[in-house]
């Protein structure tokens, strides 16, 4: 049996990052993700944003994860096209309290390496967004604070580790495993797997999986929803920068923001609760949402919704990430990253590997790199090129040449949210109602579980 130099428990945003950097060290590396597809869980649903660190704990982890992933993310994302919407970002302060707090985080983001942040006027706010309400106080402009697609990267990162060997095991779940001072055997769902070194990248289970294997953990998982919800593409016109409201100790609040693909979005909620798995929404929470959403944005109230949803974070009892070594466990955790996670992945990565070889060897000099194909709006979709055939979802135009490809090549989509997660198909205003039957069609074969059956002879 193949004994991998690491096993990374986990296809989410961290997960996949991790995976990359050790694969283009040369590692040979397991991915054991026990649902069908990546990005199923934590990761799934997030803002999108792609942070400077502006607000961090100074000299915290948190921050030097965020500014080197945010730095990698730039100088790979041509190489992989990648999209960034550049929008900048506001700070906006609706109460002589926040107006008051603006100046102190302005130090903070000086303190942390922002220098090009800066306190601006009512009438500055309303040169940069004319449609935003008039009741705003003031504002830290933030020029470094961008939007990205939530998703491609993530799929682009594990795509490189798979082109340089890495072994992507979907459905498997670990049930098991123990240590004999120089292997890892894990038990899993679809069978027994082998690696010198095990790194926990489970998010929301990132504590449950150290329970399971070292019989402790460190830290207690308390998922945190937020719900968000969605605009149409009309919305768009009346927004260009991210506004970010004044953040607390405990979260950096309900933020109002174009998305790459198009539309308005305002959230998240923040939310303790038990449940691990289900992140449902509610009416009333929604409609807070809508209604600060109009508040800040007063052209709204004529825009109809596209979407609705919530995600869970594996917040922990406290704030800062829980990252930890057992080296004589040949075992690392990546516990309790929080929603900055999606920026801070690849530097993540970069400091995991570090824990793991602390000479830092270069890695490897001929790297290979996947192109993604585009789904931002800003820039040009499959639609506006010859040859597509057929607009599947006429919503969000998407072609059948974009599905077809999204269901073959070396990580094809494994399920119905892997396929939305790579085309945005059904991710539209009818929410799959005019599509939906065509997609089945077209995936007929492809998932683990069909959308459709076929009838009863």
């Amino acid at each position: 049996m193949r004994v991998a130099d690491i096993a990374v428990i986990g296809a989410g945003a961290v997960g996949c990052a991790v995976a990359r950097r050790f694969a283009l060290h040369g590692a040979s590396v397991l991915v054991l993700e026990k649902e069908a597809d990546l990005l199923s869980g934590a990761s799934k649903a997030n803002s999108a944003i792609l942070h400077t660190g502006f607000d961090a704990p100074p000299g915290s982890l948190e921050l030097a994860c965020m500014q080197e992933g945010y730095a990698e993310y730039l100088d790979i994302r041509g190489q992989m096209n990648l999209p960034l919407l550049e929008t900048g970002a506001m700070v906006i302060a609706w109460t002589e309290a926040e107006l008051a707090a603006l100046g102190p985080i302005a130090d903070q983001a000086r303190a942390n390496g922002i220098g090009d942040v800066r306190l601006i006027s009512p009438a500055e706010i309303a040169s940069h967004e004319p449609h935003l309400s008039g009741r705003a106080l003031g504002a830290l402009l933030v020029p470094g604070e961008h939007i990205i697609d939530p998703w491609s990267p993530f799929l682009a990162y594990l795509l490189q580790a798979k082109a340089h060997d890495a072994e992507i095991a979907f459905s498997s779940e670990v049930t098991g495993g123990a240590f004999d001072g120089e292997i890892w055997t894990l038990q899993t769902s679809t069978g027994e797997r082998r690696a010198k070194t095990v790194i926990n990248c489970a998010g929301l289970y990132g504590d449950a999986i150290d329970k399971l294997l070292l019989g402790a953990a460190d830290f207690e998982i308390r998922p945190r929803k937020g719900q968000f919800v969605v605009f149409d593409k009309a919305a768009a016109d009346f927004l260009r920068t991210i506004i970010l409201p004044v953040p607390t100790e405990r979260t950096k609040g309900v933020v109002l923001c174009r998305t790459a693909f198009g539309n308005v979005l305002v959230g998240p909620t923040a939310e303790e609760q038990k449940d691990r798995v289900r992140a449902t929404t509610d009416e009333a929470s929604l409609r807070e949402l809508v209604r600060r959403a109009i508040d800040m944005l007063p052209p709204l109230k004529d825009i109809g919704v596209t979407a609705v949803y919530a995600g869970l974070r594996p917040a922990t009892e406290e704030k800062h990430y829980r990252i930890a070594a057992k080296p004589e466990r040949q075992w690392i955790t990546v516990g309790g990253i929080r929603s900055t996670g999606m920026t801070a992945a690849l530097g993540i990565a970069r400091h995991v590997y570090r824990m793991y070889d602390s000479s830092a060897a270069p890695p490897l000099p001929e790297q290979h790199l996947p192109l993604m194909p585009n789904l931002a709006e800003h820039l040009p979709r499959d639609w506006s090129q010859a040859g597509y055939g057929e607009m599947v979802c006429h919503c969000e135009l998407v072609t059948r040449r974009e599905i077809e490809a999204a269901l073959s090549g070396p990580l094809p989509a494994r399920d119905f949210g892997g396929l939305r997660r790579r085309t945005r198909c059904a991710m539209g205003r009818c929410q799959g109602f005019g599509c939906h039957a065509r997609i089945a069609e077209l995936t007929r074969g492809y998932f683990e579980t069909p959308l459709t059956i076929d009838p009863v002879a």
